[in-house]
């Protein structure tokens, strides 16, 4: 009886384990909340809160609509705008069949160890060539040991005026997100173009300059245009075949869109790290719907990011409607540039721009660009970081320094005559519109 007992007096023990920690777990609760009621959690050091990092779920000042996501997106650009010191730039090079040697002249006279570079051969070219231009990157010594350029492994098929090219792009831009978090602008550049001054020049003018601009040349698509871009309907084969053909165009068409309006530009841009993680992300989903609507439209490389940026509030002002190149066309203009020579230098020069697009392989005028505007006689345009000896024809740049120390000349100065045009009120009065 006496061990019925027991045992029974110690189950009913062990049911009521559950009470003391209840009781305790209240009494806690209880503490708290009055606790934050009564201001308990403000320090007593001049009545300054503690910093908390915390996200606020509901606006105090309003009743508009609120999500967790903008709270995100305001730290992203909060960070990216205070941002001091030297900047750095993220290129991406493309090139297609029989381009591999272009685009390593390109590469060299647009080298800095600052930088990132990613190289793209899309899938036209050989195999045996895009093996060769990944031996180019790796036999030289430099990259190695900066690290800082890469070679896509996955080779994508690119169409011209296609969305193709637009997949390839993010998809660049999504790997340079991704191996490096130091980058402030994303620099678009094919085979066929070329630098009018040093990335020293380039450096030393960006420094001063707000990390949230964004240069891209846009305009907004009205009257007969929208009828001949926006309302055709193509198919890029890029995407469905393994072999290059032109855009198909479908017999249907399609309405205009009523939730963004329709932009257009200049393929080739300088946009933000900000920007682009919105792209990539697109937290409020408008990235990736306009993404769908240009995939099948024609000429989305000269569209998307356009759109992207106009259609968005926040970015919209941070629009700087010029490409940072020079280029020369027919009258009236054709499907492609004029191809640029000795005949064009001086244009060039005066024009301020950057970058100019597009030469001939091997033209006379990119050795006259490499010595008079470049000052490269090796591997790389020089820079302050280059602290090796030139005697005897010697390299330079084989002998590394501070990359954040910068020899900038006359392209600077050029460059600060364009900007200052660029980032004048009467220019930005027409962004996005």
């Amino acid at each position: 009886m006496r061990k019925y007992v027991n045992h029974h007096s110690a189950r009913v023990i062990g049911d009521r384990n559950w009470v003391i920690p209840f009781i305790t777990s209240f009494i806690i609760f209880i503490t708290l909340y009055f606790s934050a009621i009564s201001g308990l959690f403000t320090s007593p050091h001049d009545g300054e809160n503690l910093s908390f990092d915390i996200i606020p779920f509901a606006k105090s000042d309003d009743t508009s609509e609120y999500y967790v996501e903008s709270d995100l997106k305001t730290s992203l650009d909060t960070n990216g705008s205070s941002k001091i010191g030297a900047p750095r730039f993220a290129y991406l090079i493309s090139g297609t069949r029989g381009d591999s040697h272009r685009m390593m002249r390109t590469l060299r006279a647009v080298y800095h160890p600052r930088n990132q570079y990613i190289l793209h051969l899309d899938l036209e070219a050989p195999p045996r060539e895009r093996l060769e231009l990944a031996s180019l990157v790796r036999a030289d010594l430099t990259f190695r040991d900066v690290e800082n350029v890469r070679v896509m492994s996955q080779s994508n098929l690119v169409t011209y005026k296609g969305p193709t090219m637009i997949a390839c792009t993010l998809q660049a831009i999504s790997i340079l997100l991704k191996e490096s978090s130091e980058w402030d602008w994303f620099i678009n550049l094919s085979a066929s173009d070329y630098p009018l001054m040093t990335q020293d020049d380039l450096l030393h003018a960006f420094s001063n300059l707000s990390r949230n601009i964004n240069f891209i040349e846009h305009m907004q698509i009205t009257g007969w245009k929208l009828n001949q871009r926006a309302k055709p309907i193509i198919i890029d084969p890029g995407l469905y075949l393994s072999k290059k053909s032109d855009l198909a165009l479908t017999t249907q068409r399609r309405s205009l869109p009523t939730s963004f309006k329709l932009f257009t530009g200049s393929a080739w841009v300088m946009l933000t790290r900000s920007f682009l993680e919105y792209c990539i992300w697109g937290w409020d989903n408008l990235p990736r719907t306009i993404l769908m609507y240009y995939t099948n439209f024609v000429s989305s490389p000269e569209g998307y990011f356009h759109t992207v940026i106009c259609n968005n509030e926040e970015y919209r002002h941070t629009a700087i409607s010029h490409d940072l190149h020079y280029i020369a066309w027919d009258r009236p203009p054709k499907q492609h540039p004029i191809s640029l020579s000795m005949k064009d230098f001086d244009k060039m020069v005066k024009s301020n721009a950057p970058f100019a697009r597009k030469f001939a392989k091997d033209d006379p005028v990119l050795d006259k660009i490499d010595k008079e505007l470049l000052g490269r006689t090796s591997r790389f345009a020089p820079g302050g970081w280059c602290i090796g000896s030139p005697e005897g024809g010697a390299d330079p740049c084989s002998v590394r320094g501070n990359d954040s120390v910068f020899k900038p000349g006359p392209g600077s100065e050029r460059f600060q005559e364009l900007l200052h045009t660029l980032i004048s009120e009467d220019f930005r009065r027409k962004q996005c519109t």
